[in-house]
């Protein structure tokens, strides 16, 4: 279960404001954990912002996160396979519908489009009324969307009012995504313990890129022809329904009866109070932008990533393997991420490398798929792209709130996820504005569609474009990212005045599970 202090107070404790300490520098030395010359001064060090008062009652954690943590995993993984279910079979979905490439792409927009506005209200809801109604919430709003979605596909619908039904179902489902993607941070906050709050996180989040890789695999598995829409619609709808039962009836509580480390027991921020406070922290403005560049730049790899092959030659099933290869290796690599954290407390570090690995991957698909006959070079590149890219989601959610404690956890993390979501669309419609005809040579070797009657376009420019944005953004995280880390801070303090009241040793102190 993991060690963790034995010490909370037998009420929640409430946060206070004193004098302002400096938060803790990236610095190993320092972000491991208590040194001597921290337990030393620590009584009479001024408190932290945000700090409790230290008690002489247990922390706990229980064995039952494990299973809501599941839960918000199986409906994140559900709700992201609604998103991608379109984009890997781009063509057979613009010959049913009868549309073009770009109205497409707004089956994967009206995701990003939604949770801008409803991004602000999804973390003033799970900040005030808890995880429990939010969780909820999102589990109906994604069965709803996935059964309208069905009717779509059914024949006796209209073939003029099809695309019109089938994103009314995906606005519902997209209605559900921003209360399942801010809760991760929240959870892990509110249920985990200090040394497995990255991990927890990363579980939580890396279940959305695991649902778009089932999207990938099933949606080109199942569409051969246009007549099997109903049948893959229907497929998706299962994973929906058991979220539901889940939620419904697995969830009890937002909260553990008993917090598991000091800064769960404090009282945060309320929602305009933390957005006050943020407002003026100018490292998480830095972290805000940069994470919703890298953010952007996958959803929009993930929507126009067969747009971007097929004029190549590239057939839906190698692309729908290069998006596979992209999130399994960007879930090991969050995994190391996490766990890495967890044990050093190096955020900045790891989203430093992350980016730039990211970017540079991403430079060098910007040449590969350009050319033909690419497919060990392309599926690598893709493979990096996934490991180094998914590592910044977790640990910058984990920094976020870091950097702006005692800001509510869904208020810090929820706004980047909003960022992100901003930058999709940006860079998607810039994608799609700057696209080139297909020349006459390239045109013979495409692999779009089975009729001829969708045109496909040259992608390469807006690769490029994809490419040198993110490189820009890398360079501008290393020079001038430096966060310090409040809520570590905060926890250490406390740590620090148990020990010198009892004089116990810190390293002996072991958890309790229940």
């Amino acid at each position: 279960m993991g060690d963790q202090l034995l010490c909370c107070c037998s009420r929640p404790a409430t946060r206070t404001t004193g004098h302002r300490m400096d938060g803790v520098s990236s610095n190993a030395e320092e972000t491991k954990g208590i040194n001597e010359r921290d337990v030393m001064l620590a009584a009479e060090v001024p408190k932290v912002e945000g700090q409790v008062t230290a008690c002489d009652v247990e922390y706990r954690v229980y064995s039952s996160r494990w299973f809501i943590l599941f839960v918000f995993c199986f409906l994140n993984l559900s709700n992201a396979m609604m998103w991608l279910t379109f984009a890997p079979i781009s063509d057979y979905t613009a010959e049913f519908y009868k549309v073009t490439f770009d109205q497409v792409n707004w089956l994967s927009l009206v995701f990003m489009i939604v949770s801008i506005p409803l991004g602000v209200a999804a973390t003033w809801l799970l900040d005030t009324l808890g995880l429990r109604p939010g969780v909820i919430l999102a589990a109906w709003l994604n069965l709803v969307g996935a059964i309208v979605r069905l009717i779509s596909a059914i024949p006796a619908i209209p073939e003029s009012a099809r695309f019109p039904v089938a994103i009314t179902g995906q606005t519902l489902t997209a209605l559900a995504q921003p209360f399942i993607l801010e809760a991760p941070a929240k959870l892990a906050q509110l249920w985990f313990a200090e040394n497995q709050r990255a991990t927890a996180n990363m579980i939580g989040s890396m279940s959305n890129p695991i649902g778009l890789l089932l999207a990938n695999v099933i949606s080109p598995a199942v569409v051969k022809s246009k007549a099997d829409f109903l049948k893959v619609l229907g497929v998706y709808c299962a994973p929906a329904g058991v979220g539901v039962l889940l939620a419904t009836f697995g969830v009890c509580s937002s909260m553990p009866p008993s917090p598991p480390t000091a800064s769960a027991a404090a009282t945060s921020e309320t929602f305009w109070q933390g957005i006050k406070k943020i407002v003026k922290n100018l490292q998480y403005w830095i972290l805000f932008t940069i994470f919703g560049v890298g953010l952007g730049l996958f959803n929009t790899l993930a929507t126009i990533l067969e747009q971007v092959l097929c004029p190549r030659g590239y057939d839906n099933t190698y692309v729908g393997l290069c998006a596979a290869l992209m999130i399994i290796c960007g879930v090991v690599g969050a995994g190391v991420a996490g766990i890495l954290v967890d044990k050093t407390k190096r955020f900045q570090e790891v989203v430093k490398v992350g980016f730039a690995g990211a970017a540079l991957a991403l430079l060098g698909l910007s040449f590969l798929s350009r050319q033909r006959s690419q497919q060990p070079g392309i599926a690598t590149l893709c493979g990096i792209f996934g490991f180094f890219g998914f590592a910044l989601y977790p640990i910058s959610t984990e920094l976020a709130i870091e950097v702006t404690y005692p800001v509510a956890e869904a208020t810090s993390s929820g706004l980047l996820i909003v960022s992100g979501q901003v930058w999709g669309i940006i860079l998607i419609l810039i994608t799609q504005a700057i696209a080139q005809p297909l020349s006459a040579e390239d045109a013979q070797h495409a692999n779009c569609g089975t009729t001829g009657a969708i045109i496909p376009q040259d992608m390469s420019i807006a690769m490029w474009v994809l490419a040198g944005v993110a490189c820009f953004a890398a360079i501008i995280q290393i020079i001038f990212f430096r966060p310090t880390y409040k809520r570590l801070k905060a926890e250490n303090w406390e740590k620090a005045v148990k020990a010198k009241r009892s004089g116990v040793n810190l390293i002996s102190m072991k958890s309790i599970a229940v």
